[in-house]
């Protein structure tokens, strides 16, 4: 693997583009998309290949879903995951902890292991299993195991946090003679900026490829984050790609590029499909004439709408008209209302590939923002635009 930075905005902003190079090469910012066992859950192989590419490349893996699955001998024979899914192209990235449902548990997390829940009930995973898993999975890239701890803990249970993890970064190191090329290093600390740089500081000391950010979305002061997510990447060096778990509202995410986020792993499209929700707010404000330094937007700014409210039952219209989606492109809202109030799965199934689609155009036009120069404007313009639709709608 290698990570080539190839813009960063000026002015002292840190936002940056760039490429990873792996297998093929994925611009960044980019998106991790969420998976259950491999794959996202309501799109199947054959539709992958109806999103955009290669921004859709990208899956998060839990090692953890695969404990009760397949025997990892099963697995390895197999060819790994790679062959076992049918995805040779894309590239897996593994890490512990469910992407969708819950982390490990803190208070059965012990000085041996991170604690997860199974359907057989709850499993002590040490350093030693999680490898074994990792190496029979065969992934493209795997962060270590972690101690994640929310936002609420004492300062205490935090460094105890931040020790277990370096501890397990080391152990996961010396048992795969290849972590040097591949693996992410993780880095906690919950809301103590001293916890969080110095596990920052310890981790860039490691051979990794790269930093995995845990943390936060459990409860933080959203207005200590910003310090929290500058405080860790202040400590990173430029040249590794650093990637940062369970941000994924719009304004999270250009919260997390403008700290210096390369990658961003989330289960914001699955909450929003499961929710009966479609995205609709615009994407191609990039491209679009400036008035005065401001974006000129006619066409309103509601960031999604909820397809099981009867106003659409008779909504013939597309989600979004510029949108070249399958579901934009063959279907209606009223169709979409139908199903969700039918509890038909190909509802789900149908906004899954919408939203997914749209937001990995959202992260396009952040990598343009970038690379002309233009992202702080973009950021503050979108926000500005979310606030004000919000506070309409309030009144």
């Amino acid at each position: 693997m290698r990570f080539v930075v190839t813009k960063v905005c000026g002015g002292g902003g840190k936002a940056r583009a760039g490429v990873l190079h792996i297998g093929g090469g994925i611009e960044t910012p980019a998106l991790l998309l969420s998976t259950r066992k491999g794959l996202p859950s309501f799109v199947s192989c054959d539709l992958l290949a109806s999103l955009p590419l290669p921004d859709s490349l990208l899956l998060h893996v839990c090692p953890t879903h695969f404990i009760e699955g397949p025997p990892m001998k099963t697995i390895s024979n197999i060819g790994g995951l790679h062959r076992m899914l049918g995805l040779p192209d894309h590239i897996l990235v593994a890490a512990a902890g469910d992407s969708i449902e819950s982390l490990p548990s803190s208070e059965a997390t012990n000085k041996f292991g991170a604690s997860f829940d199974t359907p057989s009930g709850r499993r002590l995973v040490k350093p030693s299993d999680y490898m074994e898993l990792v190496s029979c999975m065969k992934p493209n890239l795997w962060a270590s195991l972690a101690d994640e701890v929310p936002a609420w803990v004492t300062e205490k249970r935090n460094k105890t946090s931040v020790d277990r993890t370096l501890r397990w970064l080391d152990a996961c190191i010396a048992l795969d003679a290849a972590a040097g090329a591949n693996s992410f290093g993780f880095i906690v600390g919950g809301s103590s900026i001293e916890q969080r740089r110095l596990c920052a500081t310890e981790v860039a000391k490691r051979n990794v490829s790269g930093f995995w950010i845990g943390g936060f979305g459990l409860g933080d002061d959203i207005e200590e984050r910003c310090s929290l997510l500058n405080a860790v990447t202040d400590c990173l060096p430029p040249e590794k790609p650093r990637l940062v778990s369970r941000l994924g509202l719009p304004e999270e995410v250009l919260e997390g590029v403008a700290a210096g986020i390369d990658l961003f792993d989330s289960t914001y499209i699955y909450q929003l499909t499961m929710g009966g929700f479609a995205l609709i707010f615009p994407v191609d404000m990039v491209g679009r004439e400036m008035q005065n330094g401001l974006f000129n937007n006619d066409g309103g700014d509601s960031t999604k709408i909820n397809l099981r409210a009867t106003t659409y039952r008779k909504d013939t219209s597309r989600l979004v008209d510029s949108c070249s989606c399958f579901t934009c492109q063959n279907h209606t809202r009223a169709y979409l209302n139908h199903l969700l109030n039918v509890h038909e799965m190909l509802a789900q199934i149908l906004l899954e590939i919408h939203n997914t689609h749209h937001y990995l155009r959202f992260f396009r036009s952040i990598r343009e923002a970038i690379n002309v120069g233009e992202f702080d404007v973009f950021r503050q313009q979108f926000v500005k635009k979310r606030r004000a639709h919000i506070t309409a709608a309030v009144l």
